[in-house]
């Protein structure tokens, strides 16, 4: 049986996540795996680096499957992105050793989320970004970024309360950059902010919550300072809101 890595890039737009559902075949897992069941003759189960949510998108997003077939890599490849909807592509595909699983050899992420600061809608944009009118104040953001920052217990940063798994994570890394947005470029404006996040792993919701926080301390609902009293509570309600996740895309998943 051997052992396939790809990386994925998808426009998550019209899919309910990444992860299979009983109830819907209208996931990226469950596209992929239909294909490639199709392509072997047989039961292919594949495994994501993240199972991100619904809306999300991803530009290097890792998984890996198990195959008992003859076919070469470039004809896996060909194949797959013969076949695949427009708006999912396979940018890479090569054999690893037996022992390789994309989510649990994972030692990070880096997410990046998108907001338009303008009351102007920017029309080629408008899948892959959230748009906040009000007036947002980046230094207020990054001071409060900075409370996020290390090694924390992100229990109050996440929609899973029921899960029994650790909620400690570490973020490595939180930078927030206006930039010019790439559909009013032409028009020399300076409206579209990227917040980066780098960290060794991600909670349900987590970087949506953490970005829609920021935001509220960006307009002035919040103070930076109270993040870390967020943090010390544990308490969902205590955080901002969900962001949206058409903001949201997956840019990246290390490995040693």
């Amino acid at each position: 049986m051997r052992n396939f890595r790809m990386v994925l890039q998808y426009e998550g737009t019209r899919y309910q996540g990444w992860q299979r559902q009983g109830s819907t075949d209208n996931t990226i897992q469950g596209k992929l795996e239909t294909l490639l069941s199709k392509m072997t003759g047989q039961k292919i189960e594949i495994q994501g680096a993240g199972r991100t949510d619904a809306g999300v998108h991803a530009l290097g997003q890792v998984a890996n499957f198990h195959a008992d077939t003859q076919m070469t890599q470039t004809e896996i490849l060909e194949y797959m992105n013969r076949f695949l909807p427009e708006d999912i592509a396979v940018i890479s595909l090569k054999e690893v050793s037996e022992r390789f699983h994309s989510r649990l050899n994972a030692t990070g992420k880096t997410y990046c989320y998108r907001v338009i600061n303008s009351a102007i809608p920017h029309v080629f944009d408008r899948r892959y970004v959230h748009v906040v009118e009000q007036q947002l104040d980046i230094d207020a953001m990054r001071e409060a970024a900075q409370y996020l920052t290390g090694t924390h217990d992100f229990k109050a940063f996440t929609s899973n309360k029921r899960g029994k798994k650790s909620t400690v994570r570490t973020i490595n890394s939180i930078q927030i950059e206006k930039c010019a947005g790439t559909s009013m470029e032409v028009l020399g404006t300076q409206d579209e902010i990227r917040f980066l996040y780098r960290g060794d792993g991600f909670l349900y919701h987590m970087v949506r919550i953490m970005t829609g926080t920021l935001l509220e301390v960006g307009i002035h609902k919040r103070k930076p300072e109270e993040i870390a009293e967020i943090l010390a509570s544990g308490f969902r309600e205590r955080a901002g809101e969900l962001a949206p996740a058409k903001g949201l895309t997956l840019l990246e998943v290390r490995y040693q």
